[in-house]
């Protein structure tokens, strides 16, 4: 009889050498016994020595699986490939320069399982120095997107953790465990999509179909946050994540406020809504800012 994983890591490497064994390092740990989940590592065609890395710790690990792509396919393709071959009754998204301290996985598994339809559960993001990284928001609108921008620092140095957990519009994907049968339902990622903002097009899908997208502030990761298109020379990465914004604002017929957004999502659920997109209206705060505790 064939061992089914507890979780299914998909991390994904670009790049990636000064990161990439810290973070699956940190993953090993999070196995009670080895073996215990599995890890499947896509490498989008890296030339800094990262494919000598990973075949030098994948070697002593066969639970832990590589695809080697020629070439850099982005965030959605990548990450399908991997989940299509995953086989834990988790997935769980790590960004190669994210790293799990131990439980972490544990206490996402147990919010995730206690959580009456649970897609996404998201930890708190913490830099290396332990600063707060905002790693949940609202659903991007222009002027969010120009307000993050310009004030993220800002943002972050104001930001404090929410006790718990909580319903979010979206988390960012540096970290995301979900039950597989959210995933199935929901589908792939959108490949229409190259960098960004894949996870925020995941997160109004998760909720469009029933499912709940989480925050619990009681589970940490450490996340280097390479953010490759937040340079200040424009980069390839941050026109992509720009055509993905344009994109994402014509798929789900929004851009300049979220009130149709959420009356839409609330619609497609086919029940009451509930939570962070429950009686929202644009003159109110934002959901992400006055959710409610889950109990």
């Amino acid at each position: 009889m064939s061992h089914t994983p507890r979780v299914s890591y998909v991390v994904l490497s670009r790049n990636s050498a000064a990161y990439i064994e810290r973070c699956l390092r940190s993953l090993d740990v999070q196995n009670v016994l080895p073996g215990g989940d599995e890890i499947w590592v896509v490498d989008n065609g890296s030339t800094d020595g990262t494919g000598e890395v990973l075949a030098r710790f994948a070697g002593t690990r066969p639970w832990v699986h590589t695809i080697a792509l020629d070439r850099n396919y982005g965030t959605t393709r990548s990450r399908n490939l991997a989940v299509a071959r995953a086989r834990g009754g988790y997935i769980a998204f790590v960004d190669s320069d994210a790293e799990l301290p131990a439980g972490t996985i544990d206490r996402l598994i147990a919010t995730a399982s206690q959580s009456a339809r649970a897609g996404i559960v998201a930890p708190r993001l913490n830099y290396p120095d332990g600063r707060l990284q905002k790693s949940v928001d609202v659903f991007p609108t222009i002027a969010r997107k120009i307000q993050r921008r310009l004030a993220l620092r800002q943002m972050e140095a104001a930001e404090r953790p929410r006790a718990g957990v909580v319903e979010v519009d979206y988390a960012i994907a540096a970290c995301w465990l979900m039950p597989r049968d959210a995933v199935d339902a929901v589908g792939p990622l959108d490949e229409a999509i190259f960098y960004a903002p894949e996870d925020v097009d995941y997160c109004i899908r998760m909720w469009a179909a029933g499912y709940r997208v989480l925050y619990d502030s009681d589970a940490i990761a450490i996340h280097h946050a390479q953010e490759i298109s937040r340079t200040l020379i424009p980069r390839r990465a941050a026109f992509s994540h720009a055509a993905g914004l344009v994109y994402l604002f014509r798929k789900h017929r929004y851009g300049f406020g979220r009130a149709r957004l959420y009356r839409r999502i609330n619609r497609l659920r086919g029940s009451a809504p509930v939570g962070a997109l429950a009686n929202f209206s644009e003159g109110e705060p934002a959901p992400v800012e006055r959710a409610r505790r889950i109990t």
